[in-house]
């Protein structure tokens, strides 16, 4: 990789951190008047995992799109920033004795050890094409191992949790990257089958009967989520990642269409048959009705303390330390976005979802410059996957869509879901590796105009 490339993403990185940085200051000025006194260990200890995940990008996939790393790390630490924010306000609800920054520190370190590890042993992706099968069967187990009696825990009205000991693991947020593995290498395997057309209705060319089985089995499944495990936001997460990438893969509108019917259908069904989902409904019509502000596990209170946040919050917000988040419950994970919200108001939230907007297209760049259609898939799966977690949470905390209990990517404290995202980008970064990297032709004509030059 030319080393003029290597110097400007190395410049963009020291940027990120600077940004972050210069958040954390803001923090402490607002809230004590002077600059946090452990500014300089955060700062040394962030920006030597980012220096650290860019050796090991610079090493292992040099010709990786530049811009990954570090749109990342201004998420990520602006996460931490608002953590650390949480953590120092002066009260002892819930949502600030449980932010612990040190912990979210520690938490990246170890996805950095993961991105490296990543890009260290899976040299080609395209070997994960072999192990299609072997990731649907383990992203199921891991899918439903919360239901096993004696491993799976039940916290906030959900059974999404395993847990030994004190230790306590999401795996719903792994299971997802195995899925969109065998979701990839099945569907290149059956494009063509679930790309003919059956009977036309209207303007529609309607798939055959007998190719709907992948469809209504990955349904089934995303159901049986949301019922057994009361965890709409993995359901939904499942179910729409699956549409798109068979869309992407077919190019039939059809699809979309009886995928989109079939989880309203499914959403409605549960709705109706079973509380706790009727309770998220209710909640989304009608936050502010009294009998559901204070109901315990599923209340509104939540929803309508994010709210009146980001209304408080207005155009440009209060400013970094100034606000009340720890008003609101889960501040410091389910409910960040609303939290950071209140206090860099409208324009910082567009900001923010702009840095996301850029890291999805970086992914979906790289699915479009792939060669081959195993890529393309997985690129473009998993780039969807995390535009579509982050529509699912800002809809929930603005009440377009009901409460999911997502949480927002590189931002929420958790170690279950930064990993997985660290794994995520690993492997957007090797795909970008390869699909930008030249052709060896073209690489040693390259050097030898760079001789000749000089």
């Amino acid at each position: 990789m030319p080393a003029k490339r290597r110097v400007a993403q190395l410049l963009m990185l020291a940027f990120a951190v600077a940004i972050v940085m210069s958040a954390y200051a803001s923090v402490g000025l607002a809230m004590d008047g002077q600059i946090p006194s452990g500014m300089l260990t955060y700062g040394l200890s962030l920006g030597g995992l980012m220096l650290a995940a860019y050796a090991a990008l610079a090493k292992f996939a040099p010709w990786a799109d530049p811009l990954i790393l570090p749109l990342v790390t201004v998420v990520n630490g602006l996460g931490l920033v608002m953590i650390y924010r949480l953590s120092e306000t002066d009260s002892k609800l819930p949502s600030v004795t449980l932010a612990s920054p040190n912990t979210q520190l520690m938490w990246t370190l170890i996805g950095i050890v993961l991105f490296t590890l990543t890009l260290i042993f899976l040299r080609d992706h395209r070997a994960l094409q072999r192990l299609t099968y072997t990731a649907g069967l383990a992203g199921l187990a891991l899918l439903i191992s919360p239901l096993i009696p004696g491993l799976g825990k039940e916290l906030g009205g959900a059974r999404i949790w395993i847990g030994i000991g004190p230790m306590r693991l999401q795996p719903a947020e792994f299971a997802k990257l195995a899925l969109v593995i065998f979701f990839a290498g099945y569907l290149v395997a059956k494009r063509d089958v679930l790309a003919l057309a059956g009977r036309r209705l209207l303007f529609i060319d309607l798939p055959r009967a007998r190719d709907l089985g992948p469809v209504l089995i990955t349904w089934a499944v995303s159901l049986g989520v949301l019922v057994l495990q009361k965890d709409l936001g993995s359901s939904l997460l499942l179910f729409g990642t699956f549409i798109a990438m068979l869309y992407v893969a077919t190019q039939r509108v059809s699809w979309v269409i009886i995928g989109v019917l079939l989880f309203v259908g499914g959403a409605l069904f549960a709705g109706m048959a079973f509380s706790h989902v009727n309770d998220r409904f209710e909640v989304w019509l009608d936050p502010g009705r009294p009998e559901f502000f204070d109901r315990t596990p599923g209340g509104s209170a939540q929803l309508m303390q994010g709210l009146f946040a980001m209304g408080s919050g207005g155009i440009l917000g209060s400013g970094l330390g100034k606000g009340h988040p720890e008003e609101i419950p889960l501040a410091f994970s389910d409910f960040i976005f609303p939290a950071i919200g209140e206090e860099i108001g409208l324009t910082g939230l567009m900001a923010l979802l702009m840095i996301y907007a850029l890291i999805v297209q970086r992914g979906l760049r790289t699915s479009l410059a792939a060669r081959d259609p195993f890529t393309k898939l997985l690129a473009g799966g998993l780039s969807f996957l995390l535009a579509w977690q982050i529509f699912i949470i800002v809809g929930g905390v603005t009440r377009l869509i009901p409460l999911t209990g997502l949480v927002t990517p590189f931002m929420s404290q958790g170690g279950s879901a930064l990993l997985a995202n660290w794994i995520l980008i690993a492997l957007l970064v090797r795909m970008s590796d390869t699909a930008r990297r030249p052709a060896p032709q073209a690489i040693q004509d390259e050097g030898m105009t760079q001789v000749f030059q000089r």
